[in-house]
């Protein structure tokens, strides 16, 4: 039988961040590999997973029952603000999230309920959260199986003069209204403020990946960036005045990270947005992977459909399952 199970951890700046578990309580201690070529016998894989703006639980509830149906342990997590997680009273954005939610989160997997395995599933925003928060705590990077990322894309969705016009429109217009009314335009069940927002217009505009609060100096001599400090740095360009561009240190996140985009999505995560996004970690054991029609896929897919469908349940669900397989341990 399928089961849920809400948590509620703290953060750092005293929000509640729900954590949903999410298993299959018939499950044997070992599972079969779901694919021909995968190896025949694994543990469960316990798998973190997250949504980005406008959405809660919702958009990774499926294929979290999915991969639970399959064995493995999922856990759900909502960003404040969303879903049954706490309504902050001070504006938060993206970096807030993955400063405090994510570190929340990860802090209790680890310390807490002790995983020796994890690997993580994100949707949109979910991964830019994810992928600020392991530049900003990279111990936990060797601690990470997989990554798989469905529509991640933080600095190139204005690299063409039609898109770049589009987000300006769509920042000024959010800017008036002082919100994105999401439930309204039938977006998703979380409307989004300004400020929120804001951070993701201004990236894909100036494309840089920049931190709201984070200086470089503060970067370079803070305690928890020792074991990237002491490699030789991807950033020839910054100065300690600067605000970190998370751009420059994505190479030093070398887990294997699978990235899916929707030939469909034409504004929030366009294919060579994320491509951009994708290049720059740098791994050539990474593999990227656009969803189309014109490839012989079912879908072209669009923002949401790439990883809430019938035809994303079909094709697309079972190459992340052999992902997290093939990195299990």
């Amino acid at each position: 039988m399928m089961t849920r199970t809400l948590h509620l951890i703290t953060t750092k700046d005293d929000e509640k961040i729900a954590v949903w578990k999410v298993v299959d309580t018939i499950e044997d201690s070992t599972i079969a590999n779901t694919l021909e070529n995968s190896l025949p016998i694994i543990k469960p894989q316990n798998i973190f997973l997250t949504h980005g703006t406008f959405s809660d639980k919702q958009t990774c509830l499926k294929i979290a029952e999915y991969l639970a149906g399959l064995g493995h342990h999922c856990y759900i997590m909502e960003w404040r603000g969303h879903g049954d997680s706490s309504m902050p009273k001070e504006q938060f954005n993206f970096e807030t999230v993955a400063t405090y939610d994510y570190e929340a989160t990860f802090r209790y997997f680890f310390d807490e309920l002790k995983f020796d395995n994890l690997h993580c599933i994100t949707h949109s925003g979910g991964g830019i959260g994810l992928i600020m928060f392991l530049i900003q705590n990279p111990r936990y990077i060797d601690k990470l199986n997989s990554i798989s990322m469905f529509a991640c894309q933080a600095y190139g969705a204005a690299s063409k003069p039609i898109s770049h016009a589009k987000i300006i429109a769509a920042k000024i217009l959010t800017r008036l209204l002082g919100f994105i009314p999401a439930r309204k335009l039938k977006m998703g069940a979380c409307d989004e403020s300004y400020y929120t927002m804001s951070q993701w217009y201004n990236w894909n505009l100036q494309r840089n990946f920049k931190s709201s609060f984070i200086k470089q100096s503060t970067f370079n001599e803070s305690a928890f960036n020792e074991s990237i400090v002491n490699q030789a740095s991807t950033d020839t360009t910054a100065t300690d005045d600067e605000l970190l561009d998370y751009r420059h240190q994505m190479p030093n996140i070398t887990i294997p990270v699978y990235a899916i985009s929707a030939r469909g999505d034409t504004f929030i995560s366009p294919t060579h947005g994320c491509q951009m996004l994708f290049d720059d970690f740098k791994n050539p054991a990474n593999v990227f992977r656009e969803y189309a029609l014109s490839h012989g896929d079912l879908d072209d897919y669009t923002h949401s459909r790439i990883m809430i469908s019938r035809n994303a349940a079909k094709e697309i669900w079972p190459t992340v399952t052999d992902w997290i397989e093939r990195h299990a341990r």
